[in-house]
């Protein structure tokens, strides 16, 4: 077995540098002779603005330029791209900079560049707005009355688009068919990414070609590039670079352009200097796009032998004030997978996008599927609570089965592979389901209420591209590799390099990853929907057998050889079976190298999606006193497919996990109703899990290899996050379930609202 080669367990090569603290982020870049932005932000949820008067900031020392909506006007909005084929959307453009009406706190207003970033923030202070206050709306519950204020004019019920999924007649006849309704309302929250280096833009200007180079975080420098030049800048491509360094967690929040980005190449274009913009944590909150933010009523069909018939579904997702880049996608995607991983013969789907006087949303981390996982998985412990029949029991019942796969869902998904009764199985006995009932006692006599639950999960993804790899030999014998996705903490440096050592034979130090450059790289289809290896690294597999045969046929002109006796191993080309040896170093520089031979390339284009699955299963005792939770059992059996490094792999699950927990104990973004004012603009207000909230996770794989991609590999950067919200809740739910007949409650399940769920008789009743 190849020592650094697939499924091999090899150290993170990136951490060495980033737990030293020489990471290179855009904020540690910045030229020391860069003017200095920032942004002018909105006050107010809804407003007009009656005028604008710059003029004092204007003649403060070190001011060097004052952009607002006239400066710009002849910038394209942000464009919204994610529509989803089929649908009509009422169009909600989003303005680089705002000159008439600001829809939510934080709608930026004016662009400052001055010497310093302190003479800049005194020149923002300085600039005078006239606001006419307008009437908001913040709930997306509410605002679909039709008597709620109108973000937009003219919209009913601030209703973007409406779009439908499945079978309306067959889920109708099913359910009037049904022994069994179980309804369930729930939220999930509006939550606000967080990722560690806040987005950042450094823009320069060529003065020879007039080419703008701008460095800025991304999961992807094409994809930003080619909107941001294409629909906002509305220039040719090749008059701009995108450079994206090492990314401190994207998310999904850093896959598409904002307006910083564009407003910095502005300012640099026309002072004909570098300009800086660095984000503060105020920044991101009311700045960045947020995630999640629906509202849902589902209802499950199911006959007298408890077997699913039908699922029926109404979503009011948040939109925000306007639709970003791909917001309109987002439930859609998650809404094919509703049906999870239960032969469910009917399935109907409402999708309303709806407007509030908020942050636009978009893409996070699952990007729908979470949202999805999160409702079908609340609704079968909740059938089965109200059945009285074993959570488990009733999951089993209503799997997909292996032998049916492939299978087609009632939304039209095809899963190619899964054993999800094994995996839910797997995690029971790990977590020793059958010694809870001893385990709670114990817990009640000392005064906690302890629960446990299950959620079992499937995701589609694997699907960002098409994807082009190309490698390189160089003269000092490294490989180099070309590639457009980007990592944001994932470890792609580590990754690909084992699949070059996998067919060249090389160590990870003699393979050197370049992304993030679009000068360097032709084309990228960037980071997003855990793709980079089912899509990016398959691409990569491809490449670097191409390069193992160039280096064989050299070699073998070398060494007086035939191709096929020459093997590639342990760093050196050799003669396979004798002591004679050629570097790769001296394959680089034999007669026969040419940079054209050493340099190769290929393509991965996805044709299906791949569908991680898993059980997360949690244990979790409750303080009645106080409503704290505590984890404390966390189980997770997944089916990603092939594995190509271990640790990797099982650091992707932690994290993911991590996040789907604070969003189920902790993570709330809350709007106060009466002034549209962002409640949780900061750190100190907005609750991140830390060490001590989190639990010791157990992690096994139980893999079924994945037929839509040569490596078999299914992808796992959001499975964590997918599973781990529902199992939390549903431990909870129990929890509260089994001691006072509270049957639901919905995230955060903070401490607060845990107590006051206890202390709340309505909420306190047996079916």
């Amino acid at each position: 077995m190849m020592k650094f080669g697939l499924s091999q367990a090899v150290t993170r090569s990136e951490d060495q540098a980033f737990l030293c603290g020489a990471g290179r982020y855009v904020a540690d870049l910045v030229p020391g002779d860069a003017l200095r932005a920032v942004v002018l932000r909105a006050p107010h949820a809804h407003a007009r603005i009656r005028a604008i008067d710059t003029a004092a900031a204007r003649a403060m020392r070190g001011v060097r330029l004052i952009l607002t909506a006239d400066d710009v006007a002849d910038l394209g909005p942000l464009p919204c791209l994610g529509i989803p084929r089929g649908v009509s959307v009422a169009p909600s453009p989003c303005p680089v900079l705002v000159g008439d009406v600001v829809r939510h706190v934080g709608d930026a207003v004016a662009f400052v560049v001055a010497d310093t970033l302190d003479r800049a923030r005194d020149a923002a202070e300085a600039i005078v707005v006239d606001w006419e206050p307008l009437p908001h709306v913040v709930d997306p519950a509410a605002a679909v009355a039709a008597d709620a204020p109108p973000v937009w004019p003219g919209r009913t019920g601030n209703v973007a688009y409406t779009q439908t999924l499945g079978d309306a007649e067959a889920t109708a006849r099913a359910f009037a068919q049904a022994a069994h309704v179980v309804e369930l309302k729930l939220v999930n929250q509006r939550l606000v990414a967080n990722y560690m280096d806040t987005r950042a833009v450094t823009a320069s200007i060529d003065r020879a070609d007039g080419r703008i180079t701008l460095t800025l975080g991304s999961q992807g420098s094409h994809t930003v590039r080619d909107i941001l030049a294409g629909q906002v800048l509305r220039i040719p491509p090749e008059r701009l670079r995108v450079i994206t360094p090492d990314v401190g967690g994207g998310f999904g929040t850093k896959l598409f352009p904002y307006r910083e980005y564009a407003l910095a190449a502005v300012a640099a274009e026309r002072l004909g200097r570098t300009v800086s913009w660095v984000a503060d944590r105020a920044d991101h909150f009311v700045g960045d796009s947020h995630g999640r933010a629906n509202v849902t009523t589902a209802r499950l069909a199911l006959d007298r032998d408890h077997r699913f018939l039908a699922l029926d579904v109404d979503m009011i997702c948040d939109m925000g004030a306007y639709l970003s880049c791909f917001a309109p996608y987002i439930p859609f995607a998650g809404a094919g997978l509703l049906p999870g991983v239960y032969a469910l013969p009917a399935c109907h789907v409402r999708i309303r996008g709806v407007h509030t006087n908020t942050v636009p949303v978009d893409a996070y981390r699952g990007a729908g599927r979470p949202e999805a996982a999160y409702v079908i998985e609340r609704l079968v412990d909740t059938a089965a609570r109200d059945l009285g029949v074993a959570p488990d029991a009733l999951r089993r019942k209503n799997f997909v089965a292996p032998g049916a796969m492939p299978y087609t869902t009632a939304t039209g998904k095809v899963y190619d592979s899964g054993d999800f009764a094994a995996h839910m199985a797997r995690a029971q006995e790990i977590a020793d389901w059958t010694g809870f009932a001893h385990r709670a006692a114990i817990a009640r006599h000392r005064g906690k209420l302890r629960g446990i639950a299950l959620a079992t999960y499937v995701e589609a993804c694997g699907t960002v591209g098409p994807e082009t790899a190309t490698l390189r030999l160089d003269r000092d014998g490294v490989v180099t590799v070309l590639i457009g996705s980007q990592s944001t903490g994932q470890g792609h440096a580590t990754a690909y390099a084992q699949i070059v050592a996998e067919h060249l034979g090389l160590p990870p130090s003699r393979v050197r990853v370049v992304q993030g450059d679009t000068d360097a790289i032709a084309t990228g289809a960037g980071t997003g929907g855990s793709s980079s290896i089912p899509c990016g690294g398959v691409a990569l597999d491809g490449a670097a057998r191409k390069l193992a045969e160039v280096v064989k046929a050299i070699a073998a002109d070398a060494l007086e050889a035939a191709p096929a006796d020459i093997e590639l191993a342990d760093g050196v080309v050799r003669i396979a079976g004798t002591d004679r040896t050629i570097s790769f170093a001296g394959v680089a520089t034999a007669p026969a190298a040419t940079p054209a031979r050493l340099t190769v390339a290929d393509t991965f284009r996805p044709t299906a999606a791949t569908y991680p699955n898993g059980t997360h299963l949690a244990e979790v005792e409750i303080d009645p006193e106080t409503g704290a939770v505590e984890i404390v059992r966390y189980v997770i059996v997944d089916d990603v497919g092939t594995t190509l490094n271990p640790l990797l792999l099982e650091g992707q699950i932690h994290g993911g996990a991590a996040q789907g927990i604070g969003q189920a104990l902790l993570e709330n973004t809350v709007y106060d109703s009466d002034s549209g004012q962002l409640v949780t603009a900061t750190l100190q207000d907005y609750a991140l899990p830390r060490a001590g909230d989190l639990p010791a996770f157990t992690f096994e794989t139980r893999n079924v290899r994945c037929t839509a991609n040569p490596l078999g590999v299914k992808g796992a950067g959001e499975a964590g996050t997918i599973g781990a919200a529902p199992a939390v809740i549903n431990a909870v739910v129990d929890a509260l379930w089994r001691a006072h007949r509270i049957r639901e409650i919905d995230m955060p399940a903070s401490p607060q609202a845990i107590w006051a769920s206890l202390r709340d008789p309505a909420r306190m009743h047996t079916l």
